[in-house]
């Protein structure tokens, strides 16, 4: 049997190891304390899913849904941009719902990049943007992110060859892993550098509300009020704890919105109207959920990292997402991958390597803050019993 030349750039995924890693230790007796995936333990909103559960008996919702039948979604989307960040937009021409907001990260390279063109990746970044360049036959170049850097990438390292050859650059902040943000100068110098090389201009926003200390963080499209090269992707999975319902949307440049609606009507129609009720629902119903998810994980970060500090880990406060990026201590002489490994099989407690995200993520693991407090710092008493014993 004959497969595609592009399954081979597929191949490698340190997560899948990570899950085996993770039911061996199960299956040894080990008790799974799991921060290693980033999906949020948090129930969704009751009048959320009183708006999917009302649309259930309805038979006018049970066929496919086309865009037209998105209009009201759509509206809605485009009303709640406006009244967050102060931006007009087109219902009709400058938004897209999404099943997830990885279905347009995803797929928007398919619209933007013949073989061998060059996406501009972070590195360490979500590894969805990486397959979805493989997928459409392009390049990656990964623009480094470093801790002397505030985790930003240097636009101007980018070597002039690879931006004759790039289509795209793909930027996410609040940043997944290393919990980072970026000030509104940087993405004006993103958006100046993107429209002076010819690139479009990715922004993947799924933490927008995930941000402590009542801090807020800004749009791309803030910085491109005009739409000239941006779009930023939604979701609902993280502000609504509505992961398993995948829903998200796109919003920006009518021309990549249309692009990207065309690779979509290929593959998919849209998903089950019920849950764009739901998605209405969260986006204009009350919003204390959302204080109280923040407030939630910031208690959880500041348990966390609290204990790591205790037992002599030096990790920094993050300002925003649902992680910790913690830089592995300098008495550990392997590498992230085999840390985690270890680590698990030894205590049951499971994270996630850094490499898994990038070659510059080498040397940092990622802690995912989906657990109580309490579990937190029973997570950290096994971690110490496990360095004290290497």
């Amino acid at each position: 049997m004959r497969f595609a030349n592009r399954l081979a750039t597929l191949q490698a995924n340190v997560f899948a190891d990570m899950d085996r890693a993770k039911q061996q230790a199960v299956a040894a007796g080990q008790d799974l304390i799991d921060l290693s995936l980033g999906s949020s333990d948090l129930p969704t909103p009751p009048h959320v899913l009183q708006a999917i559960s009302e649309s259930l008996a309805d038979p006018a919702n049970h066929g496919y849904l086309l865009f037209r039948g998105t209009q009201k979604f759509r509206q809605v989307a485009a009303a709640w941009y406006e009244q967050r960040f102060g931006l007009a937009i087109d219902p009709e021409t400058e938004v897209l719902p999404l099943i997830g907001s990885q279905e347009g990260t995803a797929h928007l390279p398919l619209a933007l990049l013949n073989p061998g063109d060059y996406a501009l990746l972070l590195d360490p970044g979500y590894p969805s943007h990486a397959g979805g360049v493989h997928l459409a036959g392009g390049q990656i170049y990964p623009m480094p992110l470093l801790a002397e850097n505030d985790f930003l990438p240097v636009l101007q390292d980018i070597p002039t060859a690879v931006l004759a050859q790039a289509r795209m650059m793909v930027l996410s902040y609040p940043h997944n892993p290393t919990a980072a943000v970026a000030p509104f100068d940087f993405f004006q110098s993103a958006v100046q550098f993107c429209q002076q090389h010819n690139l479009v201009l990715v922004h993947d926003f799924p933490y927008v509300d995930l941000v402590f200390d009542n801090q807020s963080v800004p749009s791309i499209l803030q910085a491109d009020p005009t739409k000239s090269v941006a779009i930023e992707f939604f979701t609902l999975s993280k502000s609504y704890n509505m992961g398993g319902f995948r829903v998200g949307y796109a919003i920006g440049n009518a021309e990549l919105i249309k692009a990207l609606r065309q690779i979509k009507a290929i593959v998919d129609f849209n998903q089950y109207v019920g849950i764009l009720n739901g998605a209405i629902a969260a986006l204009t119903g009350p919003q204390d959920n959302v204080a109280q998810m923040v407030e939630t994980f910031s208690q959880r970060r500041c348990a966390l990292v609290e204990a790591l500090q205790l037992i002599g880990w030096d990790v920094a406060m993050p300002q925003a997402a649902m992680y910790v990026w913690a830089k592995l201590p300098s008495t550990w002489a392997l590498g992230s991958f085999e840390f985690c490994q270890q680590l698990v099989q030894a205590t049951g407690v499971a994270v996630s390597p850094g490499v898994g995200f990038g070659k510059s993520g080498e040397g940092y693991v990622r802690f995912a803050l989906v657990q109580e407090p309490a579990v937190l710092r029973a997570a950290v008493q096994r971690i110490q019993r496990f360095m004290q014993s290497v």
